[in-house]
């Protein structure tokens, strides 16, 4: 072994000294957060548009996700996202929720493939849909009444 292999010497006097530091751990990262953001910034009437407008859009950000898929939140976040917080948030979250609705479309669709596991598939495809349809009905209602709205499951793809 060479000088630079053998490690330093013991001192018998600090034993504190030699041991090695205490690691800590860290989280791991998420690659898909799911947490929701933190919702106390948002609220009507802080950007340009007026309240029953700021509304408006909110809610059809949510009621075209139900039928547009991702194309309408899309759409209303990016036209909108500039002239209010509200309707950039609302549009953020029905386009991040209309994503992982997608995902979760195309997964079943590939898994449909596969024997036996066809039939549970195009049974979840059907709760998938109903679901969306569901929440983004609730999420238009909210938004209509000037409240922030989070969807209970979503990936926060945009964020």
């Amino acid at each position: 072994m060479s000088e630079q292999d053998t490690p330093p010497p013991m001192n018998d006097n600090s034993p504190e000294q030699d041991a090695p530091p205490p690691v800590t751990p860290t989280p791991a990262s998420n690659p898909f957060p799911t947490a929701a953001p933190y919702v106390g910034a948002v609220a009507l009437g802080q950007g340009k548009l007026g309240e029953a407008d700021e509304k408006m859009m909110g809610l059809l950000a949510h009621i075209l996700g139900a039928v547009t898929s991702f194309i309408g939140p899309l759409i209303i976040w990016q036209i909108k996202k500039d002239e209010s917080p509200f309707v950039a948030d609302q549009g953020k979250e029905a386009l991040n929720f209309q994503i992982t609705i997608a995902i979760g479309y195309f997964a079943m669709l590939v898994l449909s493939f596969i024997p036996f596991v066809g039939c549970l598939a195009s049974i979840v495809m059907l709760l998938l849909g109903v679901a969306s349809l569901v929440f983004s009905i609730i999420g238009g209602l909210e938004a209509n009444k000037g409240k922030v709205y989070r969807y209970p499951f979503a990936l926060r793809l945009i964020s």
